[in-house]
């Protein structure tokens, strides 16, 4: 089950850095969780939660920048503060085309930090609520069989029932019946919420029409 408390992770080798962070971070009133290393934190971490990492670049063993490869590879999205005492162009041209959101260097300013993990939080809310958009929409696909999918995408196209009857060799009433069960099944109302649904679907695919988004099962012949 998803972890709704919006969560400030910490990761940097330095206690001290730890502490005053952690303290400056709650008194914002944001929960916080401390970690000295990177591997502490992936062996901790548990997934689809809401929350922001503020993250060391330079830590041994497994840097900053490394951590944040990890998370990519793991398909782990948290938009990441990075703090450094000894940033360079090349480190932060890295870290924002990997996805920071900021790069903060060593006194941290404190008014920017607190700003960007508002920000992040606000970002890991917008990607959970679309995580959770995309799974209602996959689950709803799944309701419906190989031919209704057909027709959902040539109805999307603005074919009427017997041009799409002609398109599929079947009847105009068999065309209704489908049509009729795609508005049961994905409890819409209109034909306009059917192409909305439609649309939804092939943004939470992440695929195009011509890589056959709805034809992952055999359609039947009816």
């Amino acid at each position: 089950m998803q972890n709704t408390t919006p969560t400030v992770f910490i990761v940097d080798d330095d206690p001290a850095v730890l502490d005053s962070l952690a303290m400056l971070i709650t008194a914002q009133g944001m929960r916080t969780v401390s970690y000295p290393n990177a591997m502490e934190f992936l062996d901790a971490y548990q997934g689809n939660q809401i929350c922001c990492l503020v993250l060391d670049i330079r830590m041994p063993q497994i840097t900053g920048l490394a951590l944040q490869e990890q998370l990519i590879e793991r398909d782990i999205n948290i938009p990441i503060v990075f703090i450094t005492g000894h940033g360079d162009i090349e480190q932060c041209r890295r870290a924002f085309q990997t996805g920071a959101i900021d790069f903060l260097t060593k006194p941290i300013d404190q008014n920017r930090l607190i700003s960007s993990l508002r920000r992040g939080i606000r970002i890991s809310i917008q990607q959970h609520q679309q995580e959770e958009e995309t799974q209602e929409v996959m689950s709803q696909l799944a309701r419906i069989s190989g031919r209704e999918r057909e027709v959902l995408e040539l109805v999307a196209d603005g074919l009427s029932s017997k041009e799409i009857a002609r398109e599929l060799d079947l009847s105009p009433r068999t065309i209704e019946v489908h049509r009729a069960n795609l508005f049961s099944k994905l409890g819409v109302d209109s034909l306009a919420d059917l192409v909305r649904f439609y649309l939804k679907a092939l943004e939470a695919t992440g695929k195009k029409r011509s890589e056959d988004v709805f034809f992952n099962e055999p359609p039947s012949n009816q």
